[in-house]
């Protein structure tokens, strides 16, 4: 299918703004007046010169963790991600917002806005760099904008109505399964859609939302929470709406057949014998029986019976079950095992009540990066979750107790936290802080010291992230 004029503006438009992040970022390691940075500029200024005879002003906006030009939200691929990342980062250190260039634009202009952006100081950086380019006609910036306080609990409350209402309909599913009913994946595709656009508009509200882990009801949420950590990352690796839906369904299948297993030993407390792990080791193959039952098959069946049969198959092909000839994984597989395997650490289960903290859970699976897991996929879904994922609970050098309740996409080592008691460990009502404010020397006020065990000190995290 030839692409259309929509498919063509969008990609224009994602071209336009990795070749601004790419005449910043040449600006950071050369001087301005390179030929490096100049060829940069050159090209920028031809391309938006275009843009702008068409459709009359260039408006870059960062909204929450996305760009969106003339109001059209941009998305791009993994090979232009790390430039996208960097111009995030950009924005945010230096508190822009909006950037709007309109006709007339000059190769000076970007000159003099570039040296602005990469020189704007610790202290005060939107005001500097204002007044660096208020000269310049044909350049406005705008500050970045706070989300009302009224507009963030509305939010709040779609999404924990959206994920709980996911977590009821995989339980009312499972049932019927298990019941011998055949089922339509129709309703299954609804609820994902009403999932993907949930974490389109509020990815860090419902990534939050996976921290939150019922040990009665494992099975359900630990389905829901692989589907929205998959969706996400297959969000930050630039899938399409369609690519994003398919992912969340296979990926809320991905241990359907689990409910073959006996209960005596899927609930079994004490350590399973090893004919009892064979037997475990079996729900792959029993995922794709199940999955090919379902009425009417379609290609999303099919790759859903893919990935159940591979997600634990291991990157390297050490997992199980063992095939006499190996194929290349999935691309649906290889983010579904990472999102199941940070899950399923993270979570109190029959045999493991106490569950790991995020970050340590982080820790060891970068160790398994080329191994059981894909690498590169892995450092995006890390990326992703911030070196210290929502549900951490930390110590800061103020003594003050603190947890996790978002990333920072600008600074992934200063999260935004709910301080949750003071410096003498007494509990306090959760007062939100972000860890990369600094005082007037240019200083951060507060850092962190170390990490602790939610379980171990008795904290319940939901607690906290459910009232926001």
């Amino acid at each position: 299918m030839p692409p259309t004029d929509a498919d063509n503006s969008s990609r224009e438009k994602t071209l336009l703004i990795n070749q601004l992040a790419v005449v910043l970022r040449s600006a950071e390691v050369h001087h301005v007046k390179n030929i490096a940075v100049a060829k940069a500029v050159n090209r920028f200024v031809d391309q938006v010169t275009v843009f702008v005879r068409e459709e009359g002003n260039f408006v870059l906006e960062l909204r929450g963790d996305f760009f969106f030009v003339n109001d059209f939200r941009i998305r791009y691929s993994s090979d232009i991600m790390v430039n996208f990342d960097y111009l995030m980062r950009l924005f945010r250190k230096i508190e822009v917002g909006t950037l709007i260039i309109q006709p007339g634009v000059g190769i000076n202009d970007i000159i003099a806005l570039t040296e602005a952006f990469i020189t704007a100081p610790a202290l005060n950086p939107f005001e500097t760099v204002f007044q660096k380019v208020s000269h310049i006609s044909s350049i406005t910036i705008d500050h970045l904008k706070n989300i009302a306080t009224e507009d963030l609990l509305d939010a709040r409350k779609m999404v924990k109505k959206s994920y709980f209402n996911a977590v009821s309909f995989t339980r009312g599913i499972m049932s019927k399964i298990q019941e011998g009913e055949k089922i339509s994946l129709k309703k299954s595709k609804r609820m994902i859609v009403s999932l993907v656009d949930r974490l389109i508009d509020h990815e860090q509200m419902l990534v939050g939302m996976t921290s939150i882990k019922n040990y009665d009801e494992y099975t359900y949420h630990h389905c829901v929470n692989v589907s929205i950590l998959a969706v996400a990352l297959g969000q930050r690796l630039g899938l399409s709406m369609k690519q994003l839906t398919e992912l969340g369904m296979v990926a809320l299948f991905h241990d359907l057949g689990k409910l073959e297993i006996p209960g005596n030993i899927l609930n079994k407390r004490e350590a399973l014998t090893d004919e009892e792990w064979q037997v475990i080791r079996k729900h792959p193959v029993a995922g794709v029986r199940l999955i090919l039952k379902m009425k009417h098959p379609d290609n999303i069946s099919i790759r859903s019976a893919i990935v159940a049969f591979e997600h634990h198959m291991c990157f390297n092909n050490t997992g199980y079950p063992k095939v006499r000839k190996p194929l290349p994984q999935d691309l649906f597989t290889k983010i579904v095992s990472i999102a199941d395997q940070y899950d399923a650490m993270t979570s109190a289960r029959v045999y493991s009540r106490t569950p790991m903290s995020p970050d340590k859970a982080l820790n060891l699976m970068a160790k398994q990066g080329g191994t059981q897991l894909d690498p590169v996929l892995l450092q995006f879904f890390i990326n992703m979750v911030g070196i210290y994922p929502i549900g951490t609970l930390v110590v800061l050098d103020s003594r003050e107790i603190g947890l996790v309740y978002e990333t920072n996409p600008a600074s992934i080592g200063r999260p935004r936290i709910l301080i949750i008691a003071d410096e003498k460990g007494s509990e306090m009502p959760a007062a939100a802080f972000d860890l990369s404010e600094k005082n007037a020397a240019g200083e951060y006020k507060k850092n962190i010291i170390h990490t602790l065990d939610a379980a171990k000190w008795n904290i319940n995290i939901a607690d906290y992230l459910l009232e926001g």
